[in-house]
Formats: C-alpha cells, structure tokens, sequence
C-alpha cells in the first residue's frame, strides 16, 4: 500500500497545489517557521492542504536534517479559535501521556504573531487518511484499540489543564437540553422524540464513567499506517466526557462486521461500558437533531429542509421499534451513513 503524508495537527488532508496568486504563501510561511522555532534551518518548502473549508494557509516544511513539520495559519475567526483549543490539547498531551497511546500525535513546536493571529508550527506525522467507506476489519480493530487507548489515559492531566471535565449527568443534560430544543421547532416527529426521551430515562443507558475523550473523532481523525492506526488528528476537543462521543461515526462503516469488530476491540481493551454502543446510537441520530437546529439557528431553509427529510426517512427506519427506546436491548437502526454525510454538509456551510 501506497502512503500519503499527513499531519497530526491540523487534519487538512494531505498534500495540494496552492491556486495561482497563493504560490508564495508556503515561503512566507516558512520564514515566519524559523521566528517561531529557533535554530530551524530549512532548505526545502512546499504548499500544504488548507483544511476543509480552506480554514489554514499551511506548508510543509523540510529541514537541513530532514526531518518535516507543518507551518499553518488561520484565515477566519473561527479556525483561529480551534487552532488554539487544538495547541492547548498538545501542550497538555505531555510526554508521559503520549507513551500510553499506540500511535503518534504531533507536537507543538513554536508560535509567532502576525496582524492579529498566530503562524504556528508543528512536527509532522506521517499516515494515509481513513475513509469510512472503506474501514475493513482489521482497521476497526485497530481503531477501537486507539480509542480504548484514548480513554483510558488519566483525567488528571485534563483537568490540571483546565479542559471541560464532565459528569455523567452533565452528559445526559445536554442530550436533554438538545432535544428540548430541537422539540421546540415543531419538526421532530414524535416517534422520533419519544425515542430519544425514552433513552434519556433508560438509566441503565447512563450508567458509565466519563473518561478522557478526543470529542470529536470522525473516520478523517485518523491516520492509517500498513493497516494500523498511527495517527490521530485534531485535539480541539479533548476533555472528559462520555466516550461514547468517540463512537458514533463507527457506526456508519459500510461493512456491519467492521462496526462490530471495532466496538469488540474496543470494549476487549476498556470493558466496563456496556451500553456504549447504545449511547453512541444516540448521539448519531441526535446530529441529525444538530443539523435541524443549525439550519433553524441560520435560517438556512435548505439546511432545515434536509435535516427534516432526515428525520422522515429516520422516522420510517425506526418505527417497527417506536414503542422500544434505546435501551440495552434495542437494535441500532440508523443508517450513520448518512449522519457522515450530513456532517460533512454542516462543515461546509459552518
């Protein structure tokens, strides 16, 4: 198999070509690299992908030695605040921490300022992106093993950095605080609502640890090494929460067997979560309910109008089981698919 480059840091795809009129971006970077990191001495630069939406001008950077790192910098409000969230994530993923983790997660190398925003630097890690179409066996295996390995890192290098540490009825409360909202729009079929209210009062459905989560893990989160995980991208989220946050996309691999084995692998290196399967059913189907309220919140009538489609087709895919909540007997019947799929619209209309 073939390997792309791919950073750690940023989760900006890979490799690109800067358009015409950009061409230079990738030196200017560079020069702002060797003030942000003392001492680097580079002799070769290349222009790097700029994120989903465009978000970082990047380059990827060769120094005398050889060795690689990633320059970026935001272009918008809303990526300068996630490169932020995501260095604080690094810092606070110490050394230690990081022995306990089965792949690499890049390192924060040096900031500088320009015109009001920061050009940061970063060591580079190398891996394939994952497409969750294409998550076969052995890859689930080996990404429930990563995620188990996320969460069972200590809290308490989350909570010396002063990142979110939340309780299980925390959890449960923005579960309900969601739906309350997304009941208040009028567009929420019934069934639908009653499902999710259901699992809310199922307790036994509450009945975890909140443990130290990435939050927002998606099949593009991670790099892929001869069929392993070897990297992990994007920490703007780390806290303590519920893991089953971590869980739900997996959900959504076009093979059930891939799903099943990487939830087996998952709970073979944690254990003690039975329900997590459940939840993460949960949290798939409330993004939908996210992608409603996204639309309502922008008066975007598109973004409304497929969020409810969504719904219907959800509606008509669980009503053989209206009257069984999400319990621990319930059978998942989301096709999560298509929860990536809208995901992935909301990124770009965000």
């Amino acid at each position: 198999m073939t390997h792309q480059m791919c950073v750690a840091c940023c989760g900006c795809g890979g490799l690109s070509t800067y358009p015409e009129g950009m061409a230079r971006t990738h030196l200017t970077l560079a020069a702002l690299a060797t003030s942000a990191v003392p001492g680097l001495d580079i002799v070769r630069t290349a222009a790097f992908g700029t994120g989903t939406h465009n978000d970082f001008d990047a380059a990827l950077l060769t120094d005398r030695g050889g060795r690689h790192w990633i320059a970026r910098m935001p272009t918008n409000e809303r990526a300068a605040g996630e490169q932020a969230a995501d260095v604080v994530a690094l810092k606070a993923l110490s050394a230690g921490v990081r022995t306990r983790l089965p792949f690499a997660v890049s390192t924060f190398a040096g900031e500088t300022r320009v015109k009001g925003t920061r050009a940061i630097v970063y060591e580079f890690v190398y891996g394939s992106k994952l497409r969750l179409g294409d998550i076969d066996n052995a890859q689930a295996i080996s990404l429930g093993r990563a995620i188990g390995a996320i969460h069972s890192l200590p809290t308490s290098f989350v909570t010396d950095a002063s990142l979110p540490v939340l309780t299980t009825i925390e959890c449960l409360r923005s579960c309900t605080t969601l739906i309350d909202r997304a009941a208040a729009t009028s567009l929420v079929p019934g069934a639908l609502l009653t499902r999710w209210e259901r699992a809310t009062e199922e307790t036994t459905l509450w009945q975890f640890q909140p443990t130290v989560i990435n939050g927002s893990l998606t099949a593009e989160s991670f790099l892929i090494t001869d069929g392993a995980v070897s990297g992990v991208l994007g920490w703007q989220e780390l806290k303590v929460g519920d893991p089953a946050r971590d869980l739900f996309w997996l959900l959504g691999a076009r093979d059930p067997q891939a799903a099943d084995a990487g939830f087996e692998a998952y709970n073979e290196a944690r254990g003690g979560d039975r329900q997590v399967r459940q939840r993460a059913m949960l949290y798939a189907e409330l993004e939908i309910a996210k992608w409603l309220l996204h639309g309502t919140d922008t008066r975007n009538t598109e973004i409304v109008d497929d969020a409810v489609e969504m719904l219907s087709r959800l509606q008509d895919n669980v009503q053989n089981d209206s009257m069984n909540p999400l319990s621990p007997s319930a059978i998942p019947t989301l096709a999560v698919d298509e929860v990536e799929e809208m995901l992935s619209r909301r990124e770009r209309t965000v």
